[in-house]
């Protein structure tokens, strides 16, 4: 009378199976490995990205809103900003917005900048001395820029700590001097570290008077004046920022007397928070995609290689047939056997995508990170994966007629 064998046996023959075929399962394996390793990977990447774009943009200060010059539509179409956004602009919302704490106008240009026979070509921004405090900046060594700077139109500079090693290394910079364009500055300033914003590394920018920049960089315009790259407006608290930016989107509409489409846009770190996000997510899903191919491409591997096997395994299989194995034996057993491969070749490909992750924080600026609900749900995917792949070679070889398979004996 035949006997059901336990899951146990069960296992333990599938698992004597694999062992005595350590190349064909690893083979066998190595496609879940792979598509496990791109999943966590991929996804700790999109997610580093994330997490990058979010700590730039905490540096600029939960109150503060950017004004710029165009609309959404001219962004979006790459047309040349226009220049309608002007110093007045700036002195009008700090004396009309009550809900604005300060303003700080700005405007920027990339120029080459020389020290000795050094040059770089960096930005260079025309400020005020309420830059340093709406933009949250710090003073490392001397002084920042004053409004007796401004107001004379004076010829200092104040550096990024990047930028002071670049020209001068371990050696003090403040009294040196720099040239920008035609004239030479005096280095009074340098910054603390402050990152990255969008690409731009602000440690290795310069900074002078904004007077200073119009009359020996920039120029005025004719048409409009001292025309501004963007202003950047501290509010007098984070529940007030809707409210500044409501008040200066109206003042702006006002002075500049528009009646249908805004020429300026006003956008606050949540704003921007929220665009990054929503593109970092969906490149997080774009990437997790693209390792989940790899994964159901695995999974087709075992689908493969287990068929190949079966018929590799008729006489095995008529045999145990022949002396009592049910149907249902041949079935567990096969699918044991995938589920073996999956699991194993999961937690590799886990292990290897994790050590990855780790790797790619150490070597890049990139905080990439894999969070544990991600870890886990690869892992019972991947098992899935071989129980449902499985499923068509195991049906097969509990299926075999033990006749036929004992005729090839």
């Amino acid at each position: 009378m035949a006997r059901d064998i336990s899951l146990s046996e069960a296992f333990k023959m599938a698992a004597k199976t694999l062992v005595s075929n350590k190349l064909r399962s690893s083979l066998t394996m190595l496609g879940i490995i792979i598509g496990n390793a791109s999943v966590i990977t991929l996804v700790g990447l999109g997610r580093g990205a994330q997490t990058l774009a979010k700590n730039q943009l905490s540096n600029l200060g939960a109150n503060v809103l950017f004004i710029v010059p165009g609309n959404n539509d001219t962004r979006r179409r790459g047309i040349a900003f226009p220049k309608n956004l002007v110093l007045e602009d700036a002195i009008a919302i700090k004396d009309q917005v009550p809900s604005v704490k300060e303003v700080a106008p700005q405007i920027s240009a990339n120029e080459i900048v020389q020290s000795n026979s050094k040059s770089l070509s960096i930005s260079i921004a025309g400020i005020t001395p309420e830059f340093l405090n709406v933009r949250s900046f710090e003073i490392d060594e001397g002084r920042f820029i004053s409004k007796n700077d401004v107001n004379g139109a004076k010829s200092i500079v104040v550096i990024g700590p990047d930028l002071k090693t670049e020209f001068f290394k371990e050696k003090s910079a403040l009294g040196e001097k720099i040239r920008i364009k035609d004239s030479s500055y005096e280095i009074v300033g340098i910054l603390k570290p402050k990152g990255a914003v969008f690409g731009n590394n602000q440690d290795k920018n310069a900074y002078i008077p904004i007077t200073t920049m119009v009359n020996r960089i920039t120029g005025k315009d004719p048409t409009f004046g001292v025309s501004l790259s963007f202003i950047s407006v501290e509010a007098i608290n984070k529940n007030k920022t809707s409210a500044a930016k409501f008040q200066i989107t109206n003042l702006l509409r006002q002075r500049h007397k528009i009646l249908r489409d805004d020429d300026f846009a006003v956008r606050s770190q949540e704003d921007a928070l929220n665009i990054v996000t929503n593109i970092t997510s969906g490149l997080t899903f774009l990437l997790a995609g693209i390792g989940a191919v790899s994964l159901f491409v695995g999974g087709i591997g075992i689908m493969n290689i287990m068929l190949v096997s079966v018929s590799e395994r008729t006489e095995e299989i008529g045999l145990r047939k022949a002396i009592g194995a049910k149907q249902s034996d041949i079935l567990i057993q096969f699918l044991f056997e995938a589920l073996i491969l999956s699991v194993i070749g999961g937690l590799v490909g886990t292990l290897s995508g994790l050590s990855g992750v780790f790797i790619i924080g150490i070597i890049t600026p990139l905080p990439a990170s894999v969070g544990l609900s991600t870890t886990l749900s690869t892992m019972i995917i991947s098992g899935s994966i071989g129980l449902i792949f499985g499923v068509l070679p195991a049906k097969r070889a509990s299926e075999l007629d033990p006749i036929v398979a004992l005729r090839s004996l």
